[in-house]
């Protein structure tokens, strides 16, 4: 958690929120709680993440579910979810992501 609290150049209290509020999503698979660095975009969580995020929670998927998701190739949109969301390409990812529910 220190490192997202530097790369966001906010306080723990504050990045906790970010997170409970759907902003960022991560994982403890390998012991730390990580945000993977293509959630965020120039200091800030990437805009278009919280939408998706929630999309995909109502579909009953989980933050390890989400993460594994967004990274893996998808044949609709052509390549991964996340790398389409680095586009400006929300609304394309959210559809192929509503069709999961």
């Amino acid at each position: 958690m220190p490192d997202l609290v530097e790369v966001l150049g906010e306080p723990l209290g504050r990045v906790h929120r970010l997170i409970d509020e759907h902003h960022l999503v991560g994982s403890r698979r390998d012991g730390a709680f990580k945000v993977p660095a293509e959630f965020i975009v120039d200091g800030h969580p990437l805009s278009s993440l919280r939408g998706t995020v929630i999309v995909l929670q109502d579909a009953g998927f989980g933050d390890d579910e989400i993460i594994d998701w967004l990274f893996a190739p998808d044949d609709s949109i052509g390549r991964p979810p996340i790398d389409a969301l680095l586009e400006g390409r929300k609304s394309e990812v959210r559809r192929v992501a509503r069709a999961l529910a």
